[in-house]
């Protein structure tokens, strides 16, 4: 029996990054950007941000944007374009309609059990209020529990894990750098001593 020496196909992963510090398209920012390993990426500005569109092909979705982001951040070195990686496009706050979108289940479903009347009970409550009447949950916190009572694959749970990590990193790092001295006595605050 003759195996196979190919290397396994490795998934595809779609995701977006939102990348600050470059107003304007130009050719250098483009070739800046295609050598250093985005010509996987689909480049547009929208609300003065370069929006970086990619498909990319990886073991895992934690690899295909941390290889992005690492591409960009080699493109800032190499070429001097000014980008910064800002987030990976991904709304983590939603409402119950979203909710219900992204599991292909009614909105009434959701409040049933956000309220309790269906489901296993202990549904995360909301993280934020645009109003009173308007509560918005975190995707993340959501998916999570979703996961937790079979009522989600677990790589989209994951996926959610991922993103958010990814997320809060880049925005720890940007307040490290604008605010060093906050945020070490932040640290220091916050450390449990024993």
């Amino acid at each position: 029996m003759k195996t196979s020496t190919n290397p396994p196909c490795k998934p595809e992963h779609d995701f977006a990054l939102i990348v600050g510090g470059v107003g304007e398209l130009t050719q250098h920012v483009e070739d800046a950007l295609f050598n250093a390993g985005c010509d996987d990426a689909t480049l547009s500005i929208q609300y003065g941000l370069l929006y970086m569109e990619f498909s990319r092909s990886a073991p895992a979705l934690e690899d295909a944007i941390i290889g992005a982001i690492n591409a960009v951040r080699n493109a800032v070195r190499n070429a001097g374009i000014g980008a910064e990686v800002l987030r990976v496009d991904e709304c983590d706050l939603v409402t119950p309609s979203e909710i219900a979108r992204r599991i292909g289940r009614t909105r009434q479903l959701i409040h049933q059990y956000m309220n309790g009347t269906r489901g296993p009970g202990g549904f995360p409550p909301p993280e934020c209020h645009l109003t009173d009447n308007a509560p918005l949950w975190t995707w993340c916190a959501v998916s999570y529990w979703l996961v937790q009572n079979d009522l989600l694959r677990p790589e989209v749970g994951w996926n959610a894990e991922v993103v958010e990590a990814i997320n809060n990193f880049l925005e720890s790092e940007r307040q490290r750098q604008r605010y060093p001295e906050l945020v070490d006595e932040i640290a220091r605050g916050l450390t449990i001593h024993n």
